[in-house]
């Protein structure tokens, strides 16, 4: 009896947690982007922004199993991606990064093609799902700053970056491409070959068209719902 109603409590708050699953990741990847530049004296960039990126991508796995396939998928993309990045610090060759931000881009592409089932398959537009489009949105970036970075590895002079933006870590391709996503645009970080300005362009194409597709869906199936 006792083990019965241990298991039904930890059900129940399995069931609570999910039902907060993209306002954790949401609250993880602002707090990456504001916390790593104020960490700078105490933790190295690249440190900082290895162990944020380990917990969004726990809360990414978290997130996106939804069933057992897709967690057991998100699983074998993280697991190589962990192992790259922690062994870089062990190995210092520019492949092991290269490969490192590959798998990167492959495990949070996984995650937001998740993450999309789940905003069209919802029935209503809950704060979760405006939640999880907001996710969608930043990991977009976050996958772009590893194109970046290891563009920038393979074919280094790619971009024209300040030597006072230079951390040694890739927040800096960070930065650049949510300026990019978003078409703010700066310009202090610039790309100055063809394969670094067609990445560029394709970020802000898709950054834009995600807005316009994603909040007009949002709007119609708000509507939809209101009107039944």
């Amino acid at each position: 009896m006792v083990r019965v109603t241990a298991y039904r409590l930890a059900m129940a708050m399995q069931m609570e947690i999910k039902k907060i699953r993209f306002s954790i990741l949401l609250i993880l990847l602002v707090l990456m982007i504001i916390a790593i530049p104020f960490l700078r004296g105490f933790l190295h960039i690249k440190l900082s922004l290895d162990i944020f990126t380990t917990a969004i991508l726990i809360a990414a796995i978290w997130a996106t199993g939804l069933s057992r396939h897709r967690m057991v998928a998100a699983i074998c993309l993280a697991l190589p991606y962990l192992l790259l990045t922690w062994v870089n610090y062990l190995m210092h060759h520019p492949l092991v990064p290269a490969a490192s931000h590959v798998v990167g881009i492959l495990f949070f592409g996984y995650v937001i093609y998740s993450i999309l089932k789940f905003i069209i398959s919802a029935g209503d537009v809950t704060r979760e799902v405006i939640f999880a489009a907001i996710v969608s949105y930043l990991l977009l970036a976050v996958i772009w700053s590893y194109g970046y970075s290891a563009l920038e590895l393979v074919y280094p002079g790619s971009f024209n970056i300040p030597a006072a933006r230079v951390d040694g870590g890739g927040f800096h391709f960070l930065y650049f491409s949510f300026v990019t996503i978003t078409t703010l645009g700066y310009g202090d970080i610039t790309p100055l070959t063809d394969k670094a300005s067609s990445l560029a362009i394709v970020e802000a194409l898709v950054g834009q068209i995600y807005l316009v597709v994603l909040v007009a869906w949002l709007v119609g199936m708000h509507v939809s719902r209101k009107s039944r």
